[in-house]
């Protein structure tokens, strides 16, 4: 049976961003290498990991995990990713601004959704297939869907790192249990595993 996962990448203190977001560094400054050295510095070592990141049918993601912009859009802005995205397959993004489908190389469509993040996770569902629907982030996204108790699956990455500010995950998400189901420790990050249920 299909289930909603999300992963996500995030300091000892909670931030899954930092401050001073820009195009240039769209986690804050300093905060890619602090947060996801595990991915690019050990990926061997976390391979099962990474593989279970990008193994959804379909994804949810928020606007500013798409791209930097808050207003209209930017026609000629397609993702952070270049012109083939690691997804391969349909993302949701949510937005308050209307844009057509955005085919792009090795399968990734974006799809873009004014209807909050259930509509969102309602299209990603009949969109994946059968296979899980993953919510991709950023922090305002994953605690959305926390909030609304779509997320069957928590996968937290936590890097041993405390930023102090930025953006924070669970900022506005009510009392919820949490069963552990695995937690596995790497040079760079701490794997935790939750399934997630109405406290």
């Amino acid at each position: 049976m299909s289930i909603v996962t999300c992963d996500m990448a995030m300091s000892v203190d909670g931030y899954v961003a930092g401050p001073d977001q820009s195009l240039e560094a769209p986690l804050g400054v300093g905060v890619e290498q602090s947060l996801h050295r595990w991915m690019f510095d050990d990926a061997v070592t976390n391979a099962a990991e990474l593989e279970a990141i990008t193994a959804a049918g379909a994804y949810v993601m928020g606007r500013n995990m798409f791209g930097p912009g808050r207003g209209g859009w930017d026609l000629d802005w397609t993702g952070w990713w270049g012109p083939e995205p690691p997804y391969h397959g349909p993302v949701f993004v949510l937005t308050h601004h209307e844009r057509a489908d955005l085919p792009m190389q090795g399968g990734t469509t974006f799809h873009f959704v004014t209807g909050g993040v259930g509509e969102a996770v309602s299209r990603a569902r009949e969109a994946a297939g059968g296979k899980d629907v993953a919510v991709a982030g950023g922090a305002s996204t994953v605690n959305q869907c926390l909030a609304a108790g779509v997320i069957d699956e928590l996968r937290l990455h936590v890097a041993p790192v405390l930023l102090g500010r930025g953006e924070r995950l669970f900022e506005g998400v009510a009392r919820t249990e949490l069963t552990p189901v695995s937690a596995r420790h790497t040079p760079f990050v701490t794997h935790l595993t939750y399934t997630v249920g109405e406290g």
